[in-house]
């Protein structure tokens, strides 16, 4: 007798491979220096406990270079970086905005401009890992890796 097997869990199968292959582009030496390039000005003085955010920054990162490869398709036939970015606007906002919450949380944050850069460093982090996500992506179609 035959597994039955859906379309939605193939299509769940099928995004599990992919993101186990794209993630092998990923080192986590990268990743915490790109957490570091972002917010170890906070770690210096003194706002924020850098060691119990590190982990919540490469969760995230690792988030948003998913997004990022998942939408390079867009990009393998033609539509421009930018106007991809936008597509996937509504993704990379949540994703900054669960960020900068998780550090409000384990920051120690008192006025509102402190707030904001540390919101403008989670939405730096966010994208630039969305753009090597959707860079590395393309490549690998680009090189029929898929």
């Amino acid at each position: 007798m035959e597994k039955i097997t859906s379309l939605s869990d193939k299509r769940r199968e099928k995004q599990i491979n992919y993101e186990r292959i794209i993630l092998k582009e990923l080192t986590l030496t990268q990743l915490k220096a790109k957490a570091y390039e972002c917010f170890g000005v906070y770690m210096h003085s003194g706002s924020i406990d850098y060691s119990a955010i590190e982990e919540g920054c490469i969760d995230y990162s690792i988030e948003a270079f998913l997004l990022g490869a998942s939408y390079s398709r867009f990009g393998y036939y033609g539509e421009p970086q930018k106007s991809v970015s936008m597509r996937s606007s509504r993704e990379e906002k949540e994703l900054t905005d669960q960020l900068f919450d998780y550090m409000l949380i384990w920051g120690n944050h008192g006025d509102d401009f402190k707030n904001e850069s540390v919101y403008y460093a989670c939405e730096h982090l966010i994208h630039s890992w969305w753009s090597e996500g959707f860079e590395k992506g393309a490549k690998r179609l680009k090189l029929r890796l898929h």
